[in-house]
């Protein structure tokens, strides 16, 4: 029952396992703009914003200041 249990879960485990990485054309999907993170930056730039300005304070997104405006 053991080695039956190991045989079938070695082959589960290598089934998943490619030996190759994926072709460009199989990549397709994850290279549209609606599957990026932040596809509209716009949205992006105004969300930032608007943390920035409620928080009082720059900082977190690459840039370095404190909430008195002096960077």
């Amino acid at each position: 029952m053991r080695i039956a249990f190991i045989a079938i879960l070695a082959a589960a485990l290598s089934s998943c396992a490619t030996f190759e990485p994926p072709k460009p054309w199989e990549k397709g999907n994850l290279a549209k703009p609606e599957m990026q993170f932040d596809y509209d930056r716009l949205d992006v730039k105004t969300q930032q914003h608007i943390y920035t300005s409620k928080e009082a304070a720059t900082g977190g997104y690459g840039v370095g200041g404190g909430g008195c405006g002096c960077n």
